[in-house]
């Protein structure tokens, strides 16, 4: 961006702490691609030592994106709840333990002690680990930001690294919860691969970045292939959240809360053990396909019969899919 368009936006921001702070940080950023060191440096010394106004309760401001990042990062506006997601137990007593530590984090440093924020999701596909990090979010009451991968990895020598580099500044200098879906694209073992060395310095940046962040919100990593990550990825992170098919229980709160406000013509509980083996993005599959089967023959219910055949449908789709693993 022009050095002048720079000064306009700063001279704008004054007054609004966050907003001048990411102006601040693009200037310095600019004077860093012209080898300015000396002026980024004192720039960086002066912003750093600025004190800022305590921010209302409530959302976490936007930092501008800058733009180097912004080509790697979406946000998300958090739109499901809570009681949009089931977890088990285990999982909520975790994240009720991470929500508190987070809204008493000032208490926790200054007892010298670390606030987690660093979370690896492990589980099969469709098993809520998006959906999770999502709501999490919106309890946080912190920007929910997805990092675009097919953006961030390059086929050039050493800019996926790069790329990474950038993306964690941006969750530096921005109080989020920053995601990485299919994170094992990135983090790998680096004993598999054809091109060892570029697999090698993408991971080994990686492990540097996560080391070194101490994010103001959270950096959320999600894998459905966690047995190829590399060994030294899991300690780098807080907690390690394991997703996995719904059991019987989960499954009769799934159907009843999908179907609460839509009539139908048996119970939840006819259908519970044969959905068993079912992850929670195919029953919605399941949910939905039985409504449009009833509503497209202009019935105000969903009969049994809905319901088996969109089963059927979820089965066929199955079949499907493991007859194109057997295949590759």
């Amino acid at each position: 961006m022009a050095r002048g368009e720079l000064m306009k936006k700063l001279l704008s921001s004054y007054g609004r702490d966050d907003e001048f702070r990411g102006v601040v940080e693009q200037i310095i950023s600019e004077e860093e691609k012209k080898n300015n060191r000396v002026l980024a440096r004192s720039l960086r010394k002066a912003l750093d030592g600025l004190t800022t106004r305590p921010q209302a309760k409530g959302l976490s401001p936007l930092v501008p994106f800058p733009d180097e990042a912004g080509e790697f990062i979406q946000r998300i506006e958090p739109v499901h709840t809570p009681d949009d997601i089931i977890l088990t137990h285990d999982n909520i007593e975790l994240f009720t333990g991470l929500l508190d530590e987070f809204r008493k984090s000032e208490t926790i440093k200054r007892h010298g002690l670390p606030v987690r924020s660093k979370l690896l999701f492990c589980g099969p596909p469709g098993t809520g680990k998006t959906l999770c990090a999502e709501v999490f979010a919106g309890q946080l009451g912190l920007p929910f930001f997805f990092v675009k991968l097919d953006s961030l990895i390059s086929s050039f020598l050493g800019e996926t690294a790069t790329n990474i580099r950038k993306t964690f500044e941006f969750a530096r200098r921005q109080p989020c919860v920053l995601f990485f879906d299919e994170f094992d694209a990135i983090a790998r073992s680096r004993e598999e691969g054809n091109d060892h060395s570029e697999l090698r310095r993408v991971v080994n940046s990686l492990l540097i970045f996560i080391d070194q962040i101490q994010p103001g919100g959270f950096l959320i990593a999600a894998t459905n292939l966690d047995a190829h990550l590399d060994p030294a990825i899991w300690r780098r992170f807080d907690e390690v959240v394991w997703f996995d098919h719904p059991d019987e229980a989960m499954v009769r709160r799934y159907l009843t809360n999908a179907l609460k406000n839509t009539e139908t013509e048996f119970e939840a509980e006819d259908f519970v053990q044969s959905l068993a083996d079912y992850s929670y993005a195919e029953l919605e599959k399941i949910c939905n396909q039985a409504k449009k089967i009833s509503l497209l023959d202009r019935r105000k219910s969903i009969s049994k019969k809905d319901f088996r055949d969109a089963i059927r449908y979820a089965e066929r789709r199955r079949m499907r899919l493991r007859k194109l693993s057997n295949n590759q």
